[in-house]
Parts: C-alpha cells; sequence; structure tokens
C-alpha cells in the first residue's frame, strides 16, 4: 500500500471535491453534521475521489463507510471501543488509528492497522484538545516503533514545518487548519501539494 505525504482531513463532501480536483490523493472526511446526512456526504465525497483518482478516509463513521464503499474509516481510541473490527477487516475496510500515548500505540498496533496518526504534533486552535502538543522527539520515538508502517503527523502543521516534521520521522502529513481556514485554499492546497515534492511515498 502507498500513502501520498499529504492527507487533507475536510469537513464536508463538497470541501473534498475542492481538494481532490486540485489533485490530493488522499483525504478525510470528518463530517460533523447531522448524522442523518452521512450516508449522502460519503457518496458525494466518494463520487468525486473516483473521479480524481484519490482515495477516501471517512473518520468515525465506520458502519456508513463500509456501505458506501470508503477505502479507509479512520477511528479514535473510543470509537474501538465500539466499532466491529473483524467485520471491517472482513470487508477490506483499511484502518486508520489515532494515537496519543504508549498504551494507545501499543493497543493500535495490536490491530495491524493501515497507519497509526500521533497529534496534535503542535498546538491547534481548530478544535479543544485535551492532549498537550506531542512534538518531534515524540514522533521519532513513535517512528522508531512502528518501522515500515506509515506514520500520520497531524495537528498544527504548515508547509514551513514539513521539512522538520519528515525528518522527525513522519510519513504523511494530515492537513487540517491550515487548509480550511486559509483564504484561499485551492491556491493553499497547491502550495501543500508543491511542499511535498518530490514525494516520497508511504509504503
Amino acid at each position: 500500500m502507498i500513502l501520498p505525504r499529504f492527507y487533507p482531513v475536510l469537513p464536508d463532501a463538497d470541501w473534498v471535491g475542492r481538494v481532490v480536483a486540485q489533485g490530493a490523493r488522499l483525504v478525510q472526511l470528518r463530517f460533523k453534521g447531522d448524522a442523518a446526512d452521512v450516508p449522502r456526504q460519503i457518496a458525494a465525497a466518494r463520487s468525486a475521489c473516483q473521479r480524481h483518482g484519490a482515495q477516501l478516509v471517512v473518520n468515525d463513521h465506520w458502519r456508513e463507510a463500509l456501505a458506501g464503499g470508503a477505502d479507509f474509516v479512520h477511528l479514535g481510541q473510543e470509537d474501538l471501543d465500539t466499532a466491529d473490527l473483524p467485520v471491517l477487516a472482513r470487508a477490506g475496510l483499511r484502518l486508520g488509528i489515532s494515537t496519543h500515548d504508549r498504551a494507545e500505540l501499543e493497543r493500535a498496533l495490536a490491530l495491524r492497522p493501515a497507519y497509526i496518526a500521533l497529534g496534535p504534533i503542535y498546538p491547534t486552535a481548530l478544535k479543544q484538545m485535551k492532549w498537550q502538543p506531542q512534538g518531534l522527539e515524540k514522533l521519532a520515538r513513535w517512528k522508531a516503533r512502528i518501522g515500515d508502517m506509515p506514520l500520520v503527523a497531524i495537528g498544527g502543521l504548515t508547509p514551513e514545518r514539513l521539512p522538520a516534521v519528515f525528518a522527525a520521522g513522519a510519513d504523511v502529513a494530515a492537513v487540517v487548519t491550515d487548509l480550511v481556514t486559509a483564504a484561499e485554499p485551492d491556491a493553499r492546497s497547491r502550495v501543500w501539494l508543491q511542499a511535498v515534492r518530490p514525494e516520497r511515498a508511504a509504503t
């Protein structure tokens, strides 16, 4: 499996369509609106991804992700308690898992996910976080532990911070605030895509 290094995390299907049109090839739909609208959001996001050759990750909504034909589902630690992981595995739906401490990392590794995420690496203003910034040193420790498995860094990332983040061991940069709050998101997407070139894919 190959993961692109630029991984936008987006609030709805309109955003997904917009960003994949600029060239992103791995996107996460993190929709926090009306639960009844989730299937439509996934369908629209998946359609946009198929048109542009991108892979779709759905945050949290594993049942709808499975029904809607998503490529991945991303789960937090609390979501792991309720998701039917054997069903997801039998269906071939790839799994990404958020981690923050060593116990969560070991739990995630036991599930053999497609990738592991660590964050927030830097302070982020997008939402209230119960976790302090993890920092580059911890990112390096995570990479030493997981080896060849793709490691996704998230939280407070900017194009200027990318060299240090990748040097510390991240394979993929998940981008939220810097993109969704940009005055010109299309142009900002292109900046990010340029920043990860030449792209060394995560395998």
